[in-house]
């Protein structure tokens, strides 16, 4: 049987460490005017710190009565070195009467003096408990936890934060100040929440900064641009430049073509001018994960279907049927406001009216029930509450099944006299070919219809009577 009195023990070691009278270590601890001589005992520290252990073998000397001194910690203060002692001495840790930047400071010194019981601990206690003082202080946290190679938490945590809310980190950070490690680690993650081209334009203006060039590669010589290339070696094979669009290809890209791989500048060329064009190379990055709640609350669609009926309403080009439509950046002009969702505010005629009447350019989604098919339309015009007939070229439906954007069905008004059509007792009315009613206003919906007449295309293999499970209106927009 073995019994541990540790208590014992501790206050003991902390007796000692109180103790002057058998101390065989002096240390000056901090600078003018803050300077400290803290005493403690050599086999103590060096067992308990690899650091430490090194530092007194390097620098003691020894005074007449064979005390060992070490002359300087100058790098930390007398009071972290004092927490620091009674932890080594007792494994006591308060953090009680400490703020936060204290507590930030004593992670860094503990760091220094490879104490990796504190590391752990005190990187978990800080992202627990203070996170909202790291987005705070977010440059100086960044810095500093990168200047180790062992507040792994800590970065991550730095990383994470950029990945998420990437705009509001740069606000507070120089970007150009990122050390390469910590650039690369945040522009590989794929779930990165910014557009392929704001990453592209980060990356170019963080390469100019490491080597003092201006914006305008036209002035750049033969030499710049072999040293850029090689200042953003470990970053362009990370860069998604098979998303970009063929706008940002042109006007970003292009100017800058001689950073890049020649035979994946011919590949992105190719892919631009030739959309049915096959290739091999199989290390082409597919888009980033960009989380909808950024974009849009919904319950029904995705950013893919966004980007498609966005770019519908601008008259973009479509590239559904391309090679490369699934690695196209996501075309997202557009702020999408809900105004409506039935799951929430109700299947009545009353709240739709209530809810959207005289807001124009919205589109309505509406989930059928118990199959993976959405159908809506989008009306330009404003929704009302009298029985009137919207006129407009510019109205159409659609419909997507499994959320996949490659089948979709794009549908343009036919007779534009009939584009919309407003009712009190009726939510909303894409000519005859989308109908919700109700008995009246008050009552849910019990008419769900859908059948070619006043669109061009049929958009659902079975037409007539549906049964919705849920619907939603947003307005757009532009940004």
């Amino acid at each position: 049987m073995t019994t541990q009195f540790l208590t014992k023990l501790v206050q003991n070691y902390i007796e000692l460490l109180d103790d002057d009278e058998y101390y065989d270590v002096t240390i000056e601890v901090g600078e003018d005017p803050n300077v400290k001589f803290l005493h403690a005992h050599k086999s103590i520290l060096c067992c308990r710190s690899p650091y430490l252990r090194r530092a007194l073998e390097f620098n003691k000397t020894q005074n007449k009565d064979n005390v060992l001194t070490y002359s300087k910690l100058p790098n930390i203060s007398p009071e972290i070195f004092q927490i620091i002692l009674r932890y080594i001495y007792g494994g006591i840790l308060s953090l009680n009467e400490q703020d936060t930047s204290e507590i930030f400071n004593l992670l860094l010194a503990v760091d220094e003096f490879h104490i990796q019981e504190l590391i752990d601990y005190l990187q978990k206690y800080l992202i627990e408990n203070k996170s909202e003082w790291i987005e705070q202080n977010f440059e100086f946290v960044h810095r500093k936890s990168f200047q180790s190679n062992s507040l792994l938490e800590i970065q991550q945590f730095c990383t994470d934060l950029m990945t998420i809310s990437p705009e509001k980190v740069f606000e507070s950070l120089d970007f150009t100040s990122l050390p390469e490690k910590s650039l690369v680690q945040l522009i590989k993650r794929d779930d990165l929440q910014m557009k392929e081209i704001e990453v592209w334009e980060h990356v170019l203006k963080w390469g100019r900064a490491q080597n003092k060039l201006d914006d305008k590669p036209d002035d750049w010589s033969d030499n710049d641009f072999e040293n850029m290339r090689k200042t953003l070696q470990p970053c362009l094979p990370l860069i998604r430049f098979f998303s970009l669009s063929s706008k940002e290809f042109l006007q970003k890209v292009i100017p800058h073509q001689k950073l890049l791989d020649r035979k994946v500048y011919e590949n992105l060329l190719i892919s631009h001018l030739n959309p049915d064009s096959e290739l091999t190379d199989e290390n082409i990055l597919l888009p980033r994960n960009i989380k909808i709640e950024r974009f849009i609350d919904s319950k029904i669609i995705d950013l893919n279907i966004i980007s498609i009926i966005s770019r519908w309403v601008d008259k973009t080009v479509i590239i559904t049927n391309s090679k490369f439509g699934h690695l196209r950046d996501l075309y997202l002009p557009y702020k999408f406001e809900l105004l409506l969702r039935g799951s929430r505010d109700g299947f009545t005629p009353k709240k739709i009216h209530e809810l959207c009447d005289g807001k124009s350019n919205t589109f309505t989604f509406i989930k059928i029930k118990e199959i993976d098919e959405i159908i809506g339309g989008y009306n330009p015009l404003a929704w009302k509450s009298s029985n009137t007939k919207g006129k407009t070229k510019d109205s159409f439906i659609f419909s997507f099944k499994n959320k996949n954007i490659k089948d979709a069905i794009f549908s343009n008004v036919k007779d534009i006299d009939l584009a919309v059509c407003n009712c009190r007792a009726d939510g909303p009315f894409f000519g005859r070919d989308i109908i919700i009613k109700a008995s009246n206003e008050s009552t849910n919906y019990n008419t769900t219809y859908c059948k070619k007449y006043c669109y061009e295309k049929r958009i659902r293999d079975i037409e007539g009577n549906f049964q919705m499970e849920d619907f939603e209106v947003f307005q757009i927009i532009k940004k």
